[in-house]
C-alpha cells in the first residue's frame, strides 16, 4: 500500500511489526482521540484506515460511556467480535488508541498481549498532543476584521 505524508512513518514499522508477528492479523492503526489516523500498517490504504479510526473512536465513546454511566472507570480494551473478524481498540498512549483487525483463526489472548507489550514498549512514541484552544486572530497580531 502507498504511504501519505500525514502518517508518522516512522511508527508506521511498528504496526507493520504487530502485523507481521501475529498470525491472522489483517490491519493496525494508530488513532488520536478524535479519530484522525496517525499511522497505519502497509496493509491498508489511507481511505480504509480513515474509516476503520472512525469506528474505532465510536467504540472507544461507546464504552466509556458505560464506564461513567456504571462507575466502571477508564476503558482499558474494547473487543468486538464478528463472524468472521475480530476488532481490538486499546489506549496506546496520551491521546490516542491502537485499533487492529485480525481474521477469526487469531487467538485473541494472543492479539491482546502483543498490542499491550507494544504500548508498554513504545508507548511514549505513540502519545499524541493535546490540542489546545487555537485563536486565528492572535496570529495577525491580534487584530480582528
Amino acid at each position: 500500500m502507498t504511504r501519505t505524508i500525514a502518517t508518522h512513518q516512522d511508527l508506521d514499522w511498528l504496526l507493520d511489526g504487530l502485523v507481521d508477528s501475529v498470525a491472522g492479523t489483517r490491519y493496525a492503526v494508530l488513532l488520536s482521540d478524535d479519530g484522525l489516523v496517525v499511522s497505519h500498517s502497509r496493509t491498508i490504504d489511507r481511505s480504509d484506515a480513515e474509516r476503520l479510526a472512525a469506528v474505532a473512536t465510536g467504540q472507544q465513546s461507546l464504552a466509556r460511556g458505560v464506564g461513567q454511566l456504571f462507575a466502571g472507570g477508564p476503558v482499558h480494551q474494547v473487543i468486538v467480535e464478528l463472524a468472521e473478524l475480530w476488532l481490538f481498540v486499546i489506549a496506546a498512549g496520551q491521546g490516542t488508541h491502537l485499533a487492529v483487525v485480525a481474521s477469526q483463526e487469531v487467538d485473541a489472548e494472543v492479539m491482546s498481549l502483543a498490542m499491550h507489550n507494544l504500548v508498554q514498549q513504545v508507548g511514549q512514541k505513540l502519545s499524541t498532543p493535546q490540542r489546545g484552544e487555537f485563536d486565528a486572530f492572535a496570529a495577525r497580531g491580534g487584530q480582528r476584521g
